[in-house]
């Protein structure tokens, strides 16, 4: 299994994995959010990615206050920095987006250690899936990406699960995949 507390699997990755870890750790990145517990999820990682998808990166504040300045700090004077407070999945969120070369970065933090994140916990199943379903399944998921599905909906399409695709990818079991 990869090691999914660091970047370094992404070295040894395809093309787009190497260029991401270049990103992540020539613009210090993880180092900047390293107080946060920073952990990359979504796509990329899991080599599902098509050619818009961004670099996600959950994280764990403590004090939403220091989070928001570190964010500005680190990364306010990026491309097309934004940064939003809502409420997701029963907790505060604040989420930033900014550009760096040809990577959207999205920075999402909540009041919940990362891996306990909905992100990371649909990163870690997905890669289970993938694990146990090959190639051919990646590939589905891959075309149903470039057909405008986000991650989650596309593995519940080609798994058959019904109702809401991020609660429902949680419950997956890899002894009831068809």
């Amino acid at each position: 299994m990869i090691q999914f507390d660091t970047i370094d699997y992404l070295r040894s990755g395809d093309a787009r994995q190497r260029q991401a870890y270049e990103v992540l750790t020539s613009y210090a990145v993880l180092d900047c959010l390293a107080e946060f517990t920073p952990v990359l999820t979504g796509t990329i990682p899991l080599q599902i990615y098509v050619e818009t998808s961004d670099l996600d990166i959950s994280c764990y504040w403590q004090k939403k206050a220091d989070f928001l300045s570190t964010l500005h700090k680190c990364f306010g004077p990026y491309e097309g920095f934004a940064v939003r407070e809502l409420h997701l999945a029963g907790s505060e969120t604040i989420i930033a987006n900014f550009f760096l070369k040809d990577f959207e970065v999205e920075v999402f933090g909540q009041n919940r250690p990362s891996k306990e994140q909905h992100a990371y916990r649909h990163m870690l199943i997905e890669y289970q899936i993938l694990s146990v379903k090959g190639e051919e399944f990646r590939e589905q998921v891959i075309a149903l990406k470039k057909q405008g599905y986000k991650t989650e909906p596309a593995f519940a399409k080609l798994l058959g699960l019904a109702g809401d695709p991020y609660k429902a990818l949680l419950q997956v079991s890899l002894d009831d995949l068809p």
